[in-house]
């Protein structure tokens, strides 16, 4: 399994670790992931908890595609009001855990990382840390993603970032100064950061830590959720056929970097 939970301190460290594949997601660990969350709901041990990415080169990139198509596509419904997205229910939000989630980032963070990142409290990353959305450049709708991190970052920020695709990267000096990132630790710190943090936060009473998660979110929920019930038409009637989606793919994989964009970081 290449999802790693390790407890100490009253705080739950949470690592995907995939470095070889930038720690992409298959879809075992897309499942695995839903687990892990579940699973602390009823731990009354872990208080706090931390979700990095091992190897330093990558939080996380997304969905394994090679990984997914190997094991077959994910049968979507026939109708364009409901989409399939086995990444949906990664996040701890997702499965209604209300502990504080602290996301140490390090390296690239990109696609369905927003997933995770969208529903940890914070994110401490690195000035070497990059954040993009490579949708736009292979055919396919940023809608949970993007609709995700506008509760998170300003208006422009997140469009330009939804929009330029492949072609810019956010660094994790930008991020901070918008707001995505709380702290900018040294390289390699990321983790070691955010640990310090959550095991404040265990420290705590934890009804009035969890109960402050509760509030904070609240706060933001409604539009949250009206936003993303318009994902699945803006989904099904935007994306490429997936056959076109995998040649641009290809395209990438073979050094072209698909249309022939190749990024820039700001």
């Amino acid at each position: 399994m290449s999802i790693r939970v390790e407890r100490q301190d009253a705080v739950a460290t949470v690592t995907l670790d995939r470095p070889r594949k930038h720690n992409a997601l298959d879809l075992a660990d897309a499942r695995a992931l839903t687990a892990v969350w579940r699973g602390l709901r009823t731990d009354r041990s872990v208080r706090a908890a931390v979700v990095t990415g091992a190897g330093g080169r990558a939080f996380c990139t997304g969905i394994d595609r090679a990984a997914v198509a190997e094991e077959g596509a994910v049968p979507q419904p026939h109708a364009p009001f409901a989409v399939e997205d086995p990444l949906l229910s990664i996040g701890p939000k997702s499965n209604d855990l209300w502990i504080p989630v602290v996301a140490a980032v390090e390296g690239m963070a990109c696609g369905g990382a927003f997933y995770l990142l969208s529903e940890a409290e914070f994110l401490i990353a690195t000035e070497e840390s990059t954040f993009f959305d490579p949708h736009t450049s292979y055919g396919m709708v940023s809608a949970y993603e993007s609709m995700a991190m506008a509760q998170r970052m300003p208006f422009g920020e997140v469009a330009r970032m939804a929009l330029m695709g492949a072609a810019e990267r956010i660094s994790g000096r930008r991020a901070y100064e918008t707001g995505l990132v709380s702290e900018l630790a040294p390289e390699g710190g990321a983790l070691g950061a955010a640990l310090r943090c959550a095991r404040t936060l265990a420290s705590y009473p934890p009804g009035a830590v969890q109960g402050t998660v509760r509030a904070v979110w609240a706060a933001k929920e409604a539009a949250r959720n009206q936003a993303m019930a318009q994902a699945p038409p803006l989904i099904a009637l935007g994306n490429l056929p997936p056959e076109q989606q995998a040649e641009l793919f290809r395209e990438r994989g073979r050094g072209r970097g698909g249309y022939g964009v190749t990024f820039r970081t700001r």
